[in-house]
């Protein structure tokens, strides 16, 4: 699931200044001054701005937790995809299937802030990241971070920070700034704890050959950006709690929704700080837990070739499965010359493609191949909605109604594509494994592991994570 990346979860206003800070910060106001806003979209929409010495601004997000809505998770992950880019909260409302007052009244209730506001907020933070590392033209800043024009940033810009986009470029330090070698580079806060290695060894035999490549400990991928393809490395920083990400793209409209993609497939805007309290104390996962500060999690990149990869993944090995899946990209996916440094060729195809696609000479069993081209159709014809705010059974009902799905391929969708932090594939071999070593045994059965992953309620999904990736 994309979510936006702004802020951390609880920041401090202080109503003589008009700033809200984060925790820590060395500026001290009164308490009588002061004021705690849930989120920093809450404090923006109070009319306060971040603070300049302790920049907030730059922490990563951690706003979505296992108490928030499904259908407010659900609507974070569009205004990530650009959905709000329009401001336009009635279409993003009839898309989620609930009126606008209720839509903002959950936002209001559980963010503190409308969907408006949020990506409102979403856009200008971005900017702000852009002037402050980059140098790039105002016009390309503004395209690249969702405005429509320049004097639209500059009204944004000036109502969050009080300051131009003008004077804030002016504003930041010569450390701050990134040199371009060789495609723009952007700095991605990441939460205490983060284990981008972790995150690599879990990708890699996962990849997808032609769409996404891993070497030297560098992510790299093929992106459509509005329409033109592009590669985005996302890899460690020197610099603490940070990934680097490169972008060669021939435009960089839409290069925010691209930083949301790699926050999605990273699981940086994930709080697991409940799930991780709750797991450590356990003593068969428990220890597996405290090997680090932070729980793991892999998200998608793109929903549907998430779910794709999920369904060829089917009673085959993890290395079959990419395999089947770079066939499938290489022969029904949009070529994309010129990346054979990278070993990106393709683009992953859409529903609608892989819908009309002939794969019957592909190597896979005809029920496999039926629920591949059923899937893609019901995709294709909303059937199957990609961006469901459905409850966990209501999602594995739905999901098991495609022929072919069964109880482990609706589950991993479910928290792979989803996030639903409940789900749990119980069938997964790799996960019998990993749970047999902790009792001592080569494996146990999946009706052994279902019984098992009780005692992790409600967090199944992410101890389903600590086995996979340790």
């Amino acid at each position: 699931m994309i979510l936006p990346e702004l802020g951390e979860r609880a920041v401090n206003a202080v109503f003589t200044t008009g700033i809200y800070c984060r925790a820590g910060c060395a500026g001290r106001a009164l308490p009588g001054n002061r004021a705690e806003y849930s989120s920093a979209f809450a404090a923006e929409a109070a009319g306060f701005r971040a603070c300049l010495r302790c920049r907030p601004d730059r922490r990563v997000n951690t706003l979505v937790g296992g108490s928030t809505p499904e259908i407010v998770q659900q609507v974070l992950a569009l205004i990530s995809e650009g959905h709000m880019d329009g401001d336009n909260t009635l279409d993003l409302a009839a898309k989620i299937g609930v009126s606008t007052r209720h839509l903002s009244r959950l936002f209001e209730r559980n963010i503190g802030a409308t969907p408006a506001q949020v990506a409102q907020s979403r856009r200008a933070h971005f900017a702000r990241r852009l002037l402050d590392e980059i140098d790039l033209k105002m016009g390309e800043v503004a395209f690249a971070s969702g405005f429509q024009s320049v004097r639209h940033m500059n009204r944004v810009m000036l109502g969050t920070f009080r300051f131009t986009p003008t004077h804030l470029r002016k504003k930041r330090r010569v450390s701050d700034r990134l040199v371009a070698d060789g495609g723009l580079k952007l700095r991605l806060p990441t939460p205490d704890g983060y284990d981008f290695e972790a995150a690599v060894n879990f990708l890699e035999p996962r990849l997808i050959p032609g769409v996404e490549s891993i070497s030297d400990g560098i992510y790299r991928r093929v992106t459509d950006n509005c329409g033109f393809p592009g590669v985005v490395e996302v890899a460690h920083s020197s610099i603490g709690n940070h990934l680097e990400l490169t972008a060669h793209l021939p435009t960089y409209a839409g290069l925010l929704n691209d930083v949301g993609r790699v926050h999605s497939l990273l699981g940086l805007s994930i709080d697991t700080s409940d799930a991780y309290d709750a797991l450590s104390n356990d003593e068969l996962i428990g220890p597996l837990v405290q090997a680090s500060k932070r729980l793991p999690y892999i998200g998608p990149w793109d929903l549907f070739e998430t779910s794709i990869r999920v369904i060829v993944g089917q009673q085959v090995s993890v290395s079959a499965a990419s395999q089947l899946a770079g066939k499938l990209a290489r022969q029904f996916g949009r070529a994309v010359p010129g990346l054979g440094e990278y070993d990106l060729s393709h683009l992953f195809p859409n529903a609608s493609e892989l819908a009309l696609a002939d794969i019957t000479d592909f190597g896979m069993p005809a029920s496999r191949i039926r629920t591949i081209t059923e899937f893609s159709r019901a995709v294709a014809e909303g059937v199957v909605d990609l961006y469901s705010h459905d409850g966990l059974p209501e999602l594995l009902t739905q999901l098991e109604r495609v022929p072919g799905i069964g109880p482990w391929t609706s589950n991993l969708i479910a928290l792979r594509v989803f996030g639903h932090m409940e789900a749990f594939p119980s069938g997964d071999i790799g996960l019998q494994r990993a749970a047999g070593r902790l009792v001592g045994r080569d494996r146990v059965r999946g009706d052994e592991l279902e019984a098992m992953a009780e005692r992790w309620r409600p967090w199944r999904g992410l101890a389903a994570s600590v086995l996979w990736m340790r």
